[in-house]
């Protein structure tokens, strides 16, 4: 347990080497999943307060573990295939693992329930999970430069929007 604690901190911190440690710890995958469920667990209480029922919560955690695992295939595809770098050498196992870790900022989520801070707190966690994002893919494709993760973040985004708009689940998500 003590290095899942230290491992969070330090993706939290954004600590390039703790994203190192789990490109590396096969066994980290399911702790990278619990990151991502409780997460989004801890946003979804935020955001969907008051707002409906509990399966507002479960709906949003299935939807970060879709996600998450699509998500971590299409960078690896983009990372590999498209944008490699001289190093590159990754595993959509990796590409999971990493950014299942870089959702640790989003269990700050929670805090947009406290009064006054709380209207801040969406757009700070939002930029942090971008930040560890970005670290994250830079780590687990082995790159030498934080722009080629970010170009490859960037057409990853790309490529979720063309496809959340042709198959309009972004619409009846809402619903």
């Amino acid at each position: 347990m003590a290095s899942f604690q230290r491992r969070l901190v330090g993706a939290v911190r954004l600590d390039p080497a703790t994203y190192e440690d789990v490109e590396h710890d096969s066994s980290a995958t399911w702790q990278a999943a619990g990151i991502v469920v409780v997460a989004s667990f801890t946003t979804s209480v935020a955001w969907y307060i008051g707002l409906g029922s509990a399966s507002w919560i479960v709906h949003g955690a299935l939807q970060a573990l879709v996600a998450w695992l699509a998500g971590s295939a299409v960078l690896w595809f983009i990372g590999t295939r498209i944008l490699p770098g001289r190093k590159t050498e990754a595993t959509v196992g990796q590409l999971l693992r990493t950014l299942g870790f870089a959702q640790s900022p989003g269990l700050f989520g929670v805090l947009a329930v406290v009064p006054l801070v709380g209207l801040f707190v969406p757009f700070i966690v939002s930029f942090w999970l971008i930040a560890a994002t970005f670290v994250a893919v830079r780590q687990a494709l082995d790159y030498d430069s934080t722009f080629r993760a970010i170009m490859v973040c960037l057409l990853g985004w790309l490529v979720g929007v063309v496809v959340i708009y042709l198959t309009g689940f972004g619409a009846t998500a809402l619903h």
